[in-house]
């Protein structure tokens, strides 16, 4: 009986403890976001599921875009702002835009903090 009153116990421990482990951190330095921002958007872009959807839609896209992103406290895109790009497909455009917005970060930012953050996409 006692080892079943310590199992429930540790059981119990691991399942609190456990959404404490799963929550994004709180970035609070412009640079360490900018650096997670750029780490994570990378990724993103060399990720099987954002190059399949590439080269099935735009397989002849080719070219660079300066884009800036903007993120707000709970690690979402809140905007996508086309800078510069030698890459003039519009539809293309509006798919890295879409895409983006969809993606939420795996960090979060103090409460009414906002960065916009420039990244150059190479494809």
């Amino acid at each position: 009986m006692k080892i079943l009153k310590t199992i429930v116990v540790i059981t119990f421990l691991v399942m609190c403890a456990t959404p404490a482990l799963a929550q994004r951190p709180v970035l609070t330095d412009e640079e360490e976001v900018s650096n997670t921002v750029i780490k994570e958007i990378d990724e993103v872009f060399h990720a099987e599921d954002f190059t399949k959807r590439k080269n099935k839609k735009f397989p002849d896209v080719k070219g660079t875009m300066v884009i800036d992103i903007g993120i707000v406290q709970n690690g979402k895109v809140s905007s996508f702002f086309k800078v510069d790009s030698d890459i003039k497909n519009i539809d293309f455009i509006n798919f890295m835009s879409d895409y983006i917005l969809q993606h939420k970060f795996q960090f979060k930012l103090q409460k009414q903090q906002r960065y916009k953050i420039r990244y150059t996409a190479t494809f």
